[in-house]
């Protein structure tokens, strides 16, 4: 499908919502370009290295030069259908355009990773664990969109309560014996919980001690262990601790990484590790540690199990989120060679995010926004007379005050002009903003504080419908409705009635409409 169709297709969903606006969405690459499959990706690379993938998982490219197969699957929430998302060609990138035409209408969620190693150590949705119920939530097929070389892709975006596992696999390491592991994450989409991880876990859902575990965490916990700066980090989840050094605490080597594309790694072997990361869009890798094992009871040796997870930790603990691209595992220690040519293959495929637009969202343009979830799907946002800001269903029978209420005057961003402000078109003067996570109408008071607290980035909608907004100064909190209240909110994190991760991607999913006033 063009990226033409594509739009149009955008269009008639907010057209079918009452909205006159005219959707664009512009993607950095400009046009999708013709697919060619990479002579070699990174699992030939680790091949030819002596360590090859025993695990290879992606959603948005193949992993090797010559693969052909599915990389992901979803299911359509309309009529619970599935449908394999593959290649354009061979070794080459997804296929976004047939899962926008499955998914037309509706809404998706992914529901298996397929292992490209051939050892059919696929990805699907995680059980109930020591940590937390389940099964887990499973994440939304188009909230983590991007292009991977010009080409539309999607990546797995965990909000807390979102998992996957498998726990019989085929040649992951267990034991103490050597391993690798990279994955691509999105390095501004985190969360401080345990435990967002890619890698090697327990096999029966639990926490079964120190050393059972060897996965690549990414977040800015700082329970067990942090780096520099406030975080994220990359640490390793070595089980009952975060490890970014040598032993559990701080590391002065592990910087805060905020990469918009990260390559993170983690290796192990007999009384050796590695943590090391990089911009997945440039540039070559950092190494955070390099060196022993931590000098704590049951680290060396290790005794991993060998269960594959993604999202969470090895006993299930489920509060924590971040976004997934691809990654794989190995059999065998990695030599640095390898992984640098590892990582200029990823910086060769030229991750980009989307540059979102909408003529109802320039500067100046008066709008109304229209609830998704499907319980308030007539409401829209508005001010109330306390100043607080909720929604409520508007209809052409609505008093005129009503209407004004529920409409916005878009301003460029007061702390970016790459981002949104929006002043009540009732209240001139007073300004959308969050305080304390709640919102707000106010005026702005010339702070820096207020500037950032009442300025929203344009992102795709996190459910697969119209737009979501993100805090310019909280970049893991997005505007939500919850209870009919307007917040910022988290998705599942930060420990507020209103971060529930329940209906999240909805709650925090907005159409652009015609504006009542």
């Amino acid at each position: 499908m063009t990226v033409q169709t594509w739009l149009r297709r955008a269009r008639r969903g907010l057209l079918a919502t009452g909205t006159t606006a005219v959707l664009t969405v512009a993607l950095l690459a400009g046009t999708e370009v013709t697919s060619q499959a990479a002579s070699q990706a990174p699992c030939d690379l680790y091949a030819s290295g002596g360590t090859p993938c025993v695990a290879a998982h992606s959603t948005t490219r193949a992993l090797y030069g010559a693969y052909n197969g599915a990389l992901y699957q979803v299911r359509r929430t309309s009529d619970s259908v599935t449908k394999d998302i593959g290649l354009l060609s061979a070794g080459g990138y997804a296929d976004a355009a047939a899962q926008d035409a499955f998914c037309d209408g509706t809404t998706c969620v992914i529901t298996v990773i397929y292992d490209q190693s051939g050892r059919g150590n696929k990805l699907t949705q995680a059980p109930a664990g020591g940590a937390a119920p389940g099964p887990d939530n499973l994440a939304p097929a188009t909230a983590a969109p991007i292009t991977v070389a010009g080409h539309r892709a999607y990546g797995v975006y965990v909000a807390a309560g979102t998992g996957y596992r498998n726990n019989k696999t085929n040649g992951i390491a267990t034991g103490d014996q050597p391993e690798g592991m990279y994955a691509v994450l999105d390095g501004t989409h985190f969360g401080g919980g345990c435990c967002f991880d890619y890698g090697n876990a327990e096999t029966n859902n639990l926490d079964t001690g120190n050393g059972h575990m060897e996965a690549i965490y990414f977040g800015d916990s700082t329970i067990w262990g942090s780096g520099t700066g406030k975080g994220p980090w990359v640490m390793a989840d070595l089980e009952n601790g975060l490890f970014s050094g040598p032993d559990a605490g701080y590391n002065a080597n592990d910087p805060s990484v905020s990469h918009r594309f990260l390559t993170a790694i983690v290796k192990g072997a007999p009384n050796l590790w590695a943590i090391k990361a990089a911009n997945a869009q440039s540039g070559g890798l950092s190494t955070y540690y390099n060196g022993a094992r931590p000098n704590v009871s049951g680290y060396n040796p290790m005794h991993k199990e060998g269960a594959i997870i993604l999202g969470i930790g090895g006993d299930n603990s489920k509060s924590s989120s971040g976004t997934f691209y691809e990654g794989v595992m190995t059999s065998g220690y990695p030599a640095d060679a390898t992984e640098n040519a590892v990582q200029s293959n990823i910086t060769a495929a030229n991750y980009q995010a989307p540059a979102i637009t909408s003529s109802a969202l320039t500067a100046g343009a008066r709008v109304s926004l229209k609830a998704t979830t499907s319980c308030c799907d007539s409401h829209y946002l508005r001010h109330q007379t306390d100043g607080t800001v909720a929604i409520a269903p508007i209809t052409s029978t609505s008093s005129s005050g009503d209407k004004k209420d529920a409409t916005w005057i878009v301003r460029s961003g007061l702390a970016s002009s790459a981002c949104l402000s929006f002043e009540s078109a009732a209240a001139p003067g007073q300004y959308l903003r969050h305080a304390e996570f709640q919102l707000h109408t106010a005026a702005p008071n010339a702070t820096t504080l207020f500037n950032q607290d009442a300025t929203f980035c344009l992102q795709a909608g996190h459910s697969g419908q119209g737009y979501s907004f993100q805090a310019v100064n909280y970049p893991n909190r997005f505007l939500r409705h919850y209870a009919y209240t307007g917040y910022l909110a988290g998705d599942g994190v930060g420990g507020n009635t209103w971060d529930s991760d329940a209906l999240w991607s909805d709650d925090t999913s907005w159409l652009p409409a015609q504006p009542w006033s």
